[in-house]
């Protein structure tokens, strides 16, 4: 079992039980994208100001917010092209605003140019993991391989802040985000030499 499935099993046993509740509430997927953002945001502010143990915690209930709107549209038959690219956007400034949260945080203390750089790196690598992926797929080639996808990004941020230990947190994301660039860039240069580039 390859790690794309590995992932897709395991978002299944997380959602599958909640996903056939809400399928009868009357929620939409495009609601849950936007409790997804509204979530984020709310933790970036708690983080900004210092709280990383709620904002730790705030992170992994967005996370599941993230999990549930696309398998509720997939569950519902509501799945659409404009809610996937919502999705994708939704997701790409909840990821910058908990990334901005932790610099307000840091920017005015003292001797911790390293952690202002290593955000960042990490926002840097963050959106050229995703992007790789949506250049891809603009281009008829599917991309999920990588073992950083935004799943592990928010499982490894949100369990730094819950520890307390960001510093660490930020080397792992910084190290395994451009693990997963580069791992996707050999990939699709692999996909172009079977199709001729």
């Amino acid at each position: 079992m390859n790690l794309i499935n590995i992932r897709r099993n395991l978002a299944y046993r997380i959602t599958g039980p909640v996903i056939r509740i809400l399928s009868k509430s009357g929620i939409t997927p495009n609601a849950l994208t936007f409790i997804n953002l509204a979530v984020n945001l709310i933790a970036a502010y708690v983080i900004a100001r210092g709280y990383f143990l709620l904002g730790g915690a705030l992170v992994l209930v967005a996370g599941l917010f993230d999990l549930l709107d696309g398998a509720l549209a997939r569950f519902t038959e509501q799945a659409t092209r404009f809610g996937a690219i919502l999705d994708s956007v939704v997701d790409r400034i909840s990821e910058a605003a908990i990334l901005c949260g932790l610099l307000i945080w840091y920017i005015p203390k003292e001797e911790v140019g390293l952690q202002i750089v290593l955000i960042f790196i990490v926002l840097i690598g963050s959106f050229l993991v995703s992007y790789i992926r949506a250049r891809a797929e603009g281009l008829g080639w599917q991309c999920q391989v990588g073992l950083f996808t935004r799943a592990e990004r928010v499982i490894v941020l949100a369990i730094g802040l819950l520890v307390n230990q960001i510093f660490i947190a930020l080397c792992i994301l910084v190290v395994f985000a451009f693990i997963t660039v580069v791992q996707r860039l050999v990939y699709l240069r692999k996909q172009g030499k079977i199709e001729g580039d």
